[in-house]
């Protein structure tokens, strides 16, 4: 009886090791998670107060480029785009939202641009682009990050 006992004993122990052995560590848990996440897509996109209340993300989305290409296209009409270069009609910017809410616009141009219309463009829209309105910064489990995407901007309406 003792020596069944004993050999029971054993064998419970040496069970319970095998099933520790068998828990992955934090890092391991960590490092699996990582792996995992698709750092390519946010959680939520960056977004303005007017598009908060909207629940369809899609909707939320689509309600923010709106908000963001009537914003460009109305700061740029009033300029001298179309004066200085009449043959252009939409231009291409490139926007970071930045996760502190800050943002950045730069024009992404053909390759055939002349490197003097680059610099001018460039600087219209630097100049142009000041006192955008507050934009909230995408999310990514549950911490602001920086988002960046092309945006097609008409400088000039077919009047």
């Amino acid at each position: 009886m003792k020596k069944n006992l004993t050999l029971l004993l054993i064998l419970l122990l040496q069970s319970c090791q095998y099933f520790e052995k068998q828990v992955p560590s934090e890092k391991e848990l960590l490092e699996k998670q990582i792996k995992e996440i698709n750092w390519k897509v946010v959680d939520v996109y960056p977004s303005i107060a007017d598009c908060e209340k909207i629940i369809d993300v899609s909707q939320k989305k689509h309600c923010f480029f709106e908000f963001l290409s009537a914003t460009i296209q109305q700061k740029l009409s009033i300029d001298t785009l179309k004066i200085l270069f009449p043959k252009l009609d939409t231009i291409e910017v490139k926007v970071t939202v930045n996760s502190d809410a800050t943002m950045q616009f730069e024009p992404q141009f053909p390759r055939d641009t002349v490197a003097y219309d680059t610099i001018r463009i460039d600087s219209i829209l630097k100049l142009k682009l000041v006192d955008f309105p507050k934009v909230n910064p995408g999310i990514k489990r549950g911490i602001p990050v920086k988002t960046q995407f092309i945006l097609p901007v008409i400088i000039k309406t077919g009047k």
